[in-house]
C-alpha cells in the first residue's frame, strides 16, 4: 500500500502463527476489522477482543474518518450491526458539533435500526437499572428524531416488534417532530400501540400456522396457495425469496410461480437494488443442492413425501437463476483485459473455515471463494487455485460462480489446511511465470509450516527483483485482524477488506493510483 508512512513508523510484530507480520497503521487497522466483522467469534479472536480493539482503534483516528467509515460499512459493504457499534463509540468521545446527529440519520436506514441503535448504545454503555437509556447523548437523540422522519407507516409497522426497547419507548424518548399531519397522526399511533399489522410475507404465514387443517394434505394445500399468493402480491422480498427458495419448492408452487421467481431473482435491477453479499447467493445455492441430495438419495416415499412434494426436477431452473443472479452482481466488477496476467490463490486452511455468523453455514474461506469466482469470471487470462499445507492450481471454467465455488469446495482437503501462502510465489519463481495481478483471498496469518526461512515477504521481493518487476500483489483480508503479512509501503504490495463484491471497486481505484481508503475518505457527512 502506498501510504504516505514514514518506513520508522511499521511495527515488525509476529502474527497469531509466530510468523513475521507488520502493524498496519491505525486507520487501516480499522478499516479492515469493522468490513471483516460480523461481531462473531473468530478462530484467533474473541468478539468481545475484537470490540475491545475497535474502541481502541476508534480512539485513535480522526472522528470524521470513523463516521465515514460507519456510513461506507452500512451503504457500501451492506452491513447493519457494526455501524451502530461504530456510531456508539464515537458518541461517546466526540462532541461540540454536528457530527453524531448528521451520523445518525445516514446510518439509521431501517425503522428497525432505531430501536437497534439504542439497544447498542444500552448495552456498550453498560446501563442497569429501570432507565436504562437515561442521559441519551443530545446529538444521538437529534440524529433519532431526524431518522423518525424517513419511514412510513408499514416501514414502522413491519419492524415493530416485541423487543426490550419498542418503536413506542423511542418515540418517547427522543421525541421526533413530525413534518405534517399525516406524520403526526403515525406518531400518534405508535405512541398508543395501534399501528396496523402489515401484510408481509411473516404475518400471512403465521397467521395461516394458526389454522386448524383436517389433515396434512390440506394443510399443505393451504401452504401452497399461501406462498403462491405472497409470489403474485410481490410482498415476498428479494432476501426472502433468498432464504425461502427451499421451502417455495417443497410446498410445490406451480411452475408459472416458479418462473415468476427465477425471473425476480436474476433480474439486473432487483439484483442491484437487493444489495445481497454474494455469499448469501451460495447460501441458498445449497439449501436447493442439499434438497435435491435428500430426495435422489431417500426416495419420494411416506413421510418425506409430505415434506418434499415439489418436483425436483424444477430446482434445476432455480439453480440457473441464482447463477444469473450472482453473474448480475459481477456486471460491475471492472475486470482485466486478455493482456493483463491474474492469479487467484484462495486460502482454505483450517482457521478460515469458521462460520462468519453464529446461525449462518457459510464459512470464511466460502467467502474467499466467491470474490475470487466473481473476479475470475470478469477477467480474461487468469489463473486460479488454493493453498493449505501445499498450492495447487485447478481447472474450472469461467462460467457458473457457484458451480465453481462447489467445485473448489469439494477439493479443499487435496491441499490440507495449513497457510503456507508463500508457496503461491514460490512456485512462480520456480517456473519463472510472469504474471501482472496475483490476488491472495486470506486471513492474512500466513507461515511456514516447514519452519523455513521462506516467507511470503522474502519470495514477494525475490520475484519482483529476478522474474516480474511490475507484477502487484493484493492481498483480500477477509478477518481485519490488523497484520500484513508483508510490508505494505513497498514493492507493489496492497491490502483490501470486506466481503462485498463492493470490495472490487477498491481494487479499481487501486488500480487507477488511489489508496484503499480513498474512497471512505470522499463521503460526504
Amino acid at each position: 500500500m502506498r501510504f504516505n508512512t514514514q518506513k520508522s513508523s511499521i511495527t515488525q510484530v509476529k502474527n497469531y502463527e509466530g510468523a513475521k507480520a507488520f502493524v498496519l497503521n491505525p486507520a487501516m487497522q480499522l478499516y479492515t476489522a469493522v468490513v471483516t466483522w460480523s461481531l462473531n467469534d473468530s478462530f484467533y479472536e474473541k468478539n468481545d477482543d475484537r470490540l475491545l480493539r475497535i474502541r481502541t482503534l476508534i480512539a485513535q483516528n480522526d472522528p470524521l474518518f470513523v463516521a465515514r467509515l460507519a456510513i461506507y460499512a452500512r451503504h457500501n459493504m451492506y452491513m447493519r450491526s457494526a455501524p451502530l457499534v461504530l456510531l456508539t463509540e464515537l458518541a461517546k468521545i466526540h462532541s461540540g458539533d454536528q457530527l453524531i446527529s448528521k451520523l445518525t440519520e445516514k446510518v439509521v436506514s431501517r425503522a428497525d435500526e432505531i430501536t437497534e441503535l439504542l439497544a447498542c448504545y444500552q448495552l456498550l454503555n453498560e446501563r442497569k437499572g429501570l432507565k436504562k437509556l437515561n442521559s441519551l447523548s443530545k446529538q444521538l437523540q437529534k440524529g433519532l428524531s431526524l431518522a423518525f422522519n424517513n419511514f412510513d407507516a408499514y416501514q414502522f409497522a413491519k419492524y415493530n416488534r416485541d423487543s426490550e426497547i419498542k418503536l413506542r419507548d423511542a418515540l418517547f424518548l427522543v421525541h421526533p417532530k413530525a413534518k405534517n399531519d399525516a406524520q403526526q397522526q403515525l406518531f400518534n399511533k405508535i405512541a398508543s400501540n395501534k399501528l396496523e399489522t402489515p401484510y408481509t410475507w411473516e404475518t400471512e404465514l403465521s397467521a395461516l400456522g394458526q389454522d386448524k387443517f383436517t389433515d396434512d394434505q390440506e394443510k399443505s394445500v393451504a401452504f401452497k396457495r399461501k406462498w403462491e399468493e405472497l409470489i403474485d402480491s410481490n410482498k415476498l422480498g428479494y432476501m426472502a425469496l433468498l432464504r425461502n427458495l427451499r421451502n417455495l419448492v417443497e410446498a410445490n408452487i406451480s411452475y408459472e410461480h416458479l418462473q415468476k421467481v427465477c425471473d425476480t431473482l436474476s433480474a439486473a435491477d432487483k439484483v442491484a437494488r437487493a444489495k445481497q453479499f454474494p455469499f448469501r447467493y451460495l447460501a441458498a445455492y445449497r439449501e436447493l443442492l442439499q434438497a435435491g441430495v435428500r430426495v435422489k438419495s431417500q426416495g419420494v416415499t411416506g413421510r418425506l413425501k409430505t415434506l418434499f412434494q415439489g418436483d425436483p426436477g424444477f430446482t434445476g431452473e432455480l439453480l440457473d437463476a441464482l447463477e444469473k443472479a450472482v453473474t448480475q452482481s459481477a456486471a460491475n466488477i471492472a475486470g482485466f483485459d486478455e493482456n493483463t496476467k491474474v492469479l487467484l490463490a484462495c486460502d482454505v486452511s483450517g482457521s478460515m473455515q469458521v462460520p462468519v455468523s453464529a446461525k449462518s453455514k457459510i464459512q470464511l474461506f466460502d467467502v474467499g471463494l466467491v470474490l475470487a469466482m466473481l473476479l475470475q469470471s470478469r477477467c480474461k487470462n487468469v489463473r486460479i487455485g488454493m493453498f493449505g499445507d501445499t498450492w495447487k492450481t485447478i481447472m474450472i471454467p469461467k462460467n457458473n460462480i457457484l458451480a465453481n465455488v462447489q467445485e473448489f469446495y469439494g477439493r479443499q482437503g487435496e491441499v490440507g489446511y495449513a497457510t503456507n501462502g508463500h508457496l503461491v510465489i514460490k512456485d512462480l519463481l520456480a517456473k519463472k511465470i510472469v504474471m501482472d495481478k496475483v490476488m491472495l483471498f486470506t486471513d492474512c496469518q500466513l507461515w511456514n509450516t516447514a519452519y523455513g526461512t521462506e516467507t511470503i515477504h522474502s519470495l514477494w521481493i525475490k520475484y519482483k527483483n529476478d522474474v516480474a518487476p511490475e507484477a502487484r500483489l493484493y492481498l483480500f483480508d477477509l478477518q481485519g485482524y490488523g497484520q500484513s503479512p508483508l510490508q505494505l509501503i513497498q514493492n507493489d504490495v496492497y491490502l483490501l477488506a470486506g466481503w462485498s463484491d463492493k470490495i472490487f471497486a477498491v481494487l479499481d481505484a487501486l488500480e487507477n493510483g488511489k489508496k484503499s481508503l480513498d474512497e471512505i475518505n470522499a463521503i460526504k457527512i
